[in-house]
């Protein structure tokens, strides 16, 4: 079950430019009930092996802007590490809402991704470097929080914001990933947030759907699958956002008490 998990996260991932976290994390919570802390920090580990399959296949085809990866990275390995505390130091429940409203977001940017072309004025120079520099901060903080690449961030931002074509800003944001995952990875393995044993699964599976997913990208129209896939976020995403807090599952608890009482 883990190389099909690993199978969709690399296809998605692939395909769209992203780590593959979004559809990798709920399954492993949901399916594999490896509770949502461990589901992300595991998440981590394989999102390096989705960045270095994909980045292979978008730089065989010249999409990949070395050092627009750089920079995006060089701030995004130091707030990925403030993401994965943080991660750890909520509640599960909490977790789940901050993942939940995430996901609706990752599924608007999905959904106006065909509409989010370059400006006829994209920054240039010092600006698009700040850009750059910002956009890896945030991503790397989601990421590590959430178990996710954070290409949902990093692609609209490299297109609209820096005139990056949209295949190379997602070729780009997987090669990020790589530095910005390896060092979430290891903040969660020192927190104990990695299933070892689901990995021999899953990273096989990442490297296949990861390989696909990237060919797809340039042979395939991305409409069907981007509505499909919204779909399927909206309804996980929408999930989570209702889990209900600890209090109130303690008052659920003793009202039941009183009831049978």
């Amino acid at each position: 079950m883990s190389f099909l998990i690993g199978l969709a996260a690399g296809l998605f991932g692939g395909l769209f430019g992203l780590g593959g976290g979004v559809i990798m994390v709920p399954l492993l919570a949901g399916i594999l009930k490896t509770g949502l802390h461990k589901a992300s920090g595991t998440s981590l580990v394989a999102l390096v092996f989705t960045g270095v399959a994909g980045t292979l296949i978008y730089a065989f085809k010249g999409s990949v802007d070395i050092l627009a990866s750089v920079l995006l990275a060089s701030t995004a390995i130091f707030t990925t590490r403030a993401g994965a505390y943080v991660a750890h130091a909520l509640p599960e429940w909490k977790l789940k809402r901050f993942f939940g409203g995430f996901m609706l977001l990752v599924t608007l940017m999905l959904l106006l991704k065909p509409y989010l072309n370059s400006g006829d004025d994209p920054a240039a120079g010092l600006p698009k470097i700040i850009i750059l520099l910002l956009t890896g901060a945030l991503t790397g903080f989601l990421s590590g929080m959430m178990g996710v690449g954070g290409g949902t961030i990093m692609v609209p931002s490299m297109v609209v914001l820096a005139g990056i074509t949209q295949h190379t800003a997602q070729g780009s944001s997987l090669l990020a990933m790589i530095p910005a995952g390896g060092v979430g990875a290891l903040t969660q393995r020192r927190l104990g947030n990695i299933d070892t044993g689901i990995l021999k699964g899953l990273i096989p599976g990442i490297l296949i759907g990861t390989y696909l997913g990237a060919s797809l990208a340039y042979i395939l129209s991305e409409s069907l699958l981007r509505i499909l896939f919204a779909a399927v976020l909206i309804w996980t995403g929408v999930g989570y956002l209702r889990t209900p807090s600890d209090k109130g599952v303690a008052c659920n608890y003793f009202q039941e008490g009183d009831n049978e009482g």
